[in-house]
């Protein structure tokens, strides 16, 4: 059974900064409270704190968590460590990082259960077994003796769950765990993770940025923005009647709007063409065919000014596609032609200007931005490789391209770390609109964002097609977003093309069946949704 958690004037602070500003809510046993809020609100500090723990650089600097009589808050290390993993058991955003790539599935799963002595070695393997078959993973017998690379990332989820179960804690902590899946499989986790919290009747706190999720999961809703509350109400009061002005823009937030780009359709000038590519990893054979062939005979055609989306769940080649186009991958069959002239196959082959008219914006800031480097030293190299720039030049630009990015300038002296998941990712994008290039490739770059910084990066998109004529190749896995932003949705599933859909025909059918399950994989706004839905069963490659 679940705990009592009662917080009365949390405060958490960084030096100077309040992230945390005298917070107060209860939960009561076996209900899900979710934390709303854009990137930086609180919502993580909070969860964390009911673990009595503070980020490096962070300290809690007031107030009072009780877990039923438990004062977690003036535990002692030893103490807390028993607390941590027994009472309170935490699930985070990043399974594959959190998971030593090193150790079976198996021995880190049953590590808390032995750790804390609650289960000896062999009682602990067959409650992990138990645990895996209830949160639906394949082969719950054997999936423990793979590695963390052999599964997939909605199976390293549930798993992470699995890890969290396993002593039977009181309270769970779920941090932002579907942010990084794919529709479909966001639907398999979400539903074990229900099932579970519903069937074991833990109490749970569900941090995320997404309110249609939450829809699905939570009993009550606390808003969180600056470290303050905004709003906190049943999940049913929330959608309805919304009580506070930022709770609204949330929601309006997470209905995506097309975005009006001015791109007039018609036009015969393809910016870039690909022809029967095909792409994939490891040796090659007599053929030059690849060990492990991801793309198989792609073809598209993106004309100047123009958004073409791909969408696909994970495996589907989209990535892939995108980094054949960028030079990072060597097409193993088909041409690539950009303004006209073939392109060489990988970056150390291409001209300067070649580089600097495509850019990439990678899915995950966290690893694409150098984490030794200051925001300003990040911005201000492909100023001074492409552009030249230096001095008060330099310092200029660089100001006006987090202002364009919607950040303020004095970020320009901090390291990374000291930026949210949402400033990062607006770097990442400020960084390649430094070179000024033509085509930008967007890899999945709203999929980590709240609803509030995902739709401003989708607007700031639109008004850069605008204003500058850029061309977007726009990955992603949310149908939704791609129907706001672009002008027609390339459908790829297995390395496959199933279908291409203009824009004019986003809402009329009959679409390919795979378009259409991507479609209805989208959470939507309202309560009941997940219950209700019923996926068919994975179509065929046609």
């Amino acid at each position: 059974m679940g705990s009592l958690v009662e917080v009365s004037n949390l405060t958490v602070v960084a030096g100077d900064a309040t992230l945390v500003d005298a917070l107060s809510f209860s939960i009561r046993p076996g209900e899900v409270l979710a934390l709303i809020g854009e990137s930086g609100s609180g919502k993580t500090t909070t969860a964390l704190a009911l673990m009595g723990y503070a980020r490096h650089g962070c300290r809690i600097a007031a107030g009072q968590v009780r877990i039923d009589d438990i004062d977690v808050l003036k535990l002692g290390a030893s103490q807390l460590r028993s607390l941590r993993g027994r009472k309170v058991a935490y699930i985070a955003q990043s399974a594959a990082a959190s998971f030593n790539p090193s150790r079976t599935i198996l021995d880190q799963v049953v590590e808390p259960a032995t750790m804390h002595g609650t289960l000896s070695r062999p009682a602990a393997e067959l409650k992990a077994i138990a645990l895996f078959r209830e949160l639906a993973l394949p082969d719950p017998e054997g999936i423990g003796a793979r590695y963390p690379h052999q599964v997939s990332g909605g199976q390293l989820q549930r798993l992470m769950a699995a890890m969290a179960l396993i002593t039977d804690p009181d309270v769970v902590i779920l941090d932002e765990p579907t942010t990084a899946l794919d529709v479909t499989t966001q639907i398999e986790v979400l539903r074990a993770f229900k099932r579970v919290v519903r069937e074991r009747q833990v109490t749970a706190v569900y941090v995320s940025h997404d309110l249609a999720v939450v829809a699905q999961m939570a009993d009550h809703i606390l808003v969180l923005r600056g470290g303050c509350m905004q709003e906190l109400a049943s999940t049913d009061r929330v959608l309805a009647q919304p009580a506070h002005e930022y709770t609204r823009e949330l929601l309006a937030a997470a209905r995506p709007a097309a975005r009006d780009s001015g791109h007039v359709s018609g036009s015969t000038q393809a910016l870039l063409e690909i022809s029967g590519v095909s792409a994939g990893y490891g040796a090659r054979d007599a053929q030059g065919r690849p060990q492990v062939c991801i793309l198989q005979d792609i073809g598209l055609r993106l004309e100047r000014g123009q958004a073409v989306g791909v969408i696909g769940e994970s495996g589907s080649g989209k990535t892939t596609l995108a980094r054949a186009v960028a030079g990072l991958l060597a097409p193993s069959a088909g041409t690539i032609r950009f303004d006209g002239q073939a392109l060489s196959p990988t970056l150390a082959q291409r001209s300067k200007d070649e580089l600097r008219r495509i850019q990439i914006v990678f899915q995950s800031a966290d690893t694409a931005l150098n984490p030794s480097q200051t925001i300003e030293s990040i911005l201000a190299r492909p100023l001074q490789f492409y552009r030249g720039l230096k001095g008060a030049a330099l310092q200029r630009r660089i100001a006006e391209l987090l202002d364009l990015v919607k950040l303020p300038a004095n970020l320009a002296g901090r390291l990374p770390a000291g930026l949210s998941g949402g400033q990062k990712q607006r770097v990442n994008l400020a960084r390649a609109l430094a070179a000024e290039p033509e085509l930008l490739l967007c890899d999945e770059v709203t999929s980590a964002l709240d609803t509030v910084v995902g739709a401003a990066v989708l607007d700031l998109i639109a008004e850069l097609r605008r204003e500058l004529g850029l061309s977007i190749l726009f990955i992603s896995h949310d149908l939704h977003t791609v129907r706001a932003v672009c002008d027609e949705i390339v459908v790829m599933r297995h390395g496959c093309k199933l279908a291409q859909v203009a824009r004019a025909d986003y809402d009329r059918g009959p679409h390919h069946p795979y378009y259409e399950q991507l479609a209805r994989a989208v959470p939507e706004l309202r309560r009941g949704w997940l219950e209700e839905l019923d996926l068919p069963r994975p179509v065929l490659v046609a």
